[in-house]
């Protein structure tokens, strides 16, 4: 069911659902959260069907927010507010309302969507172009206790990173991140399957894709050895190889859909390792609404401290010294150059980059993921 609205205001909007419920029979209001997209409308049709289709797991209230652009001085001055309310069939598994703002109202769109907030609900705001760059400060994400953005959708998502660091408050997430949820579950699972001290790491992947430099970030960060950064034709992440002192374990996907997971001294596996879909990125985050402790250190490690790494390695290597792998000095990231102990080492937890519990329809979240020292 769909009710069209010109000229109207929020408190009308909220009759029309109330009507569209009972129209359809069902009155009672059964959605766990609200979901606010903010959005243009180019790009309003992508972002409509993928909220609604992970609606099917989430029963929200979705709120499309889109910002229409006055062309003359007169429509800049005046202000209207156009709706269309979609209840049941046409709205996946919730209600859906589409805000179109225009004029000065679109600069106050907070004050539109404030009554339309499901009462004592979650809220979640997503961004999928156009990104504030400090989400926690924006009007509408503010009124947020988890912040969506996409990087990738950035013109220049590395440097985007950069930003995201800078800005970051706890709830802020990006769905770049979100992309490699399956890749960190594959990679802490082979390394469960072999006792050894990991020496360095290789991510290849296509240039300005920011879902390989946060791989790279978090595996620096949390392994805390040399990342080499190669680039590759893609599509997206192709592949990861960490060397360690028992062999080379290696995680390919030159496809997009499947992937061979290789350990030394085990037969090679196919893997299931396909890009999702937007509407799988956005319910896996919808699982979750607290704090990614995990994404704020790998995002924190940042893209400037791999480069300035890599320069330093170079630098300070002396000219004969046996190195295990060898890199390039302009894609090799390094962290903290002084080894560690055997025993700090043996036992600590390279921890899962979730916490959500996994369902039958998403990958499950990394197990703890162990740089373990060599058995004596």
């Amino acid at each position: 069911m769909k009710i069209d609205l010109t000229d109207t205001t929020a408190g009308k909007v909220n009759k029309a659902l109330v009507q569209g419920r009972r129209a359809i029979g069902t009155p009672a209001v059964g959605m766990v959260l609200t979901l606010v997209v903010v959005t243009d409308e180019e790009n309003a049709y992508d972002a409509l069907k993928a909220a609604g289709d992970a609606s099917h797991e989430h029963p929200s209230r979705t709120l499309v927010v889109i910002k229409r652009v006055s062309r003359s001085p007169r429509d800049r001055t005046s202000s209207r507010l156009d709706a269309e309310v979609r209840v049941g069939v046409d709205a996946g598994s919730g209600e859906t309302v589409i805000l179109r703002l225009y004029g000065e109202v679109a600069d106050h769109a907070d004050s539109v969507v404030l009554p339309l907030l499901l009462p004592d609900a979650p809220v979640v705001v997503w961004w999928p172009v156009n990104a504030p760059l400090d989400p926690a400060k924006d009007p509408l994400g503010a009124l947020a206790q988890r912040r969506v953005t996409d990087t990738y959708a950035s013109e220049q998502p590395v440097r985007e990173l950069s930003a995201r660091a800078d800005s970051y408050t706890p709830g802020d997430t990006d769905l770049s991140w979100t992309r490699i949820t399956p890749w960190r579950s594959m990679l802490a699972a082979a390394l469960d399957q072999v006792v050894c001290e990991v020496e360095a790491v290789e991510v290849e992947g296509e240039e300005f894709n920011p879902s390989c430099e946060l791989l790279a970030m978090w595996l620096a960060d949390r392994l805390d050895v040399p990342v080499k950064r190669s680039l590759s034709s893609g599509p997206g992440l192709t592949a990861v190889r960490m060397h360690t002192s028992e062999g080379a374990i290696a995680l390919d996907r030159a496809d997009g859909s499947l992937a061979t997971l290789s350990i030394d001294g085990q037969p090679d596996r196919a893997v299931a390792l396909k890009r999702r879909e937007t509407a799988e990125l956005i319910a896996e985050e919808l699982r979750r609404l607290d704090p990614d402790d995990t994404y704020a250190s790998a995002l924190r490690f940042g893209v400037e401290r791999l480069n300035a790494s890599a320069a330093a390695a170079v630098d300070t290597a002396p000219a004969a010294a046996p190195a295990a792998v060898t890199a390039p000095a302009a894609v090799t990231a390094t962290t903290d150059p002084s080894p560690k102990g055997a025993q700090a080492v043996a036992g600590t937890a390279l921890e899962a980059a979730a916490e959500a519990p996994a369902t039958e329809s998403a990958p499950q979240e990394p197990p703890p993921l162990k740089k373990r020292a060599k058995a004596t």
